[in-house]
């Protein structure tokens, strides 16, 4: 990743109130791509979260600036591009982590739950690729982090996992638009990680801890860090329109 430029949406994480919290996958991914040589713009719609990710890049060597933006909000989204191109330099890089659980089963989702849920999961995404379509570089990549929950029930989230499952349509629409500058989209999908969020799930539905994963443990963020990696890296330079899942296996053994 030396040289590169990457905007990473969802940098931040939130703070659960444990000790010894674990790194969020969009944090992972903003420190893996400093330590492989990348210039990261870390954005979050916290400040103080995109902040430290920022802080953490730094201290490891690495080039990060911290950037505030709300995916709910379509002119929020047009002025992060605009503001990660300028800092930059150019953007070849966008990793889009965002998701909000949203609400459980069908009565809690109202039209406006449904709504909120899908503006930030969803709509955020296809607005921030819509966005950095028109400025990415040739040779670019856009990874999306999807979810197991787009394959399989995860708890009646209904609008989460809706919106994970249309983010695989949206990767293959931004991957079909970039063919001819060579701009490639791709998926990644965790299955059960071990998050502050992961954590947090866990204390709301303890059950979660006994669901079968055929290699016998919870993922961690650095893991699926490194699928981005992959992805965003021209490691990976014939691979486009794909979903790689980080699962230990759940989805398909």
């Amino acid at each position: 990743m030396l040289g590169r430029r990457v905007l990473v949406v969802g940098a931040g994480q939130g703070d659960y109130q444990m000790e010894d919290q674990p790194i969020g996958i969009g944090r992972a991914i903003s420190v893996l791509l400093g330590r492989e040589g990348a210039s990261v713009v870390a954005s979050d719609s916290n400040p103080s979260a995109a902040e430290v990710t920022a802080e953490l890049v730094a201290a490891e060597g690495g080039k990060a600036s911290a950037l505030v933006a709300d995916v709910s909000d379509p002119d929020s989204i047009e002025e992060m591009i605009r503001t990660a191109h300028r800092w930059l330099g150019g953007i070849d890089g966008v990793a889009y982590n965002v998701g909000v659980p949203g609400e459980t089963g069908f009565e809690a989702n109202t039209p406006e739950a449904w709504d909120a849920t899908m503006s930030i999961n969803l709509r955020g995404a296809m607005l921030t690729a819509r966005a950095a379509l028109r400025v990415l570089d040739p040779g670019s990549s856009v990874v999306f982090t999807s979810s197991i929950g787009a394959l399989r029930p995860t708890g009646k989230k209904i609008a989460y996992e809706s919106s994970k499952a249309a983010l695989g349509a949206l990767m293959r629409a931004v991957a079909f638009e970039g063919t001819e500058r060579g701009i490639r989209a791709n998926v990644v999908m965790p299955g059960l990680i071990d998050t502050g969020l992961g954590r947090s799930s866990t204390r709301v539905m303890p059950s979660r801890t006994t669901i079968p994963v055929p290699l016998g443990r919870h993922g961690t963020g650095w893991e699926v860090a490194y699928a981005a990696l992959f992805l965003l890296s021209n490691e990976s330079a014939y691979v486009t329109g794909q979903t790689l899942a980080v699962d230990g296996g759940r989805t398909t053994l």
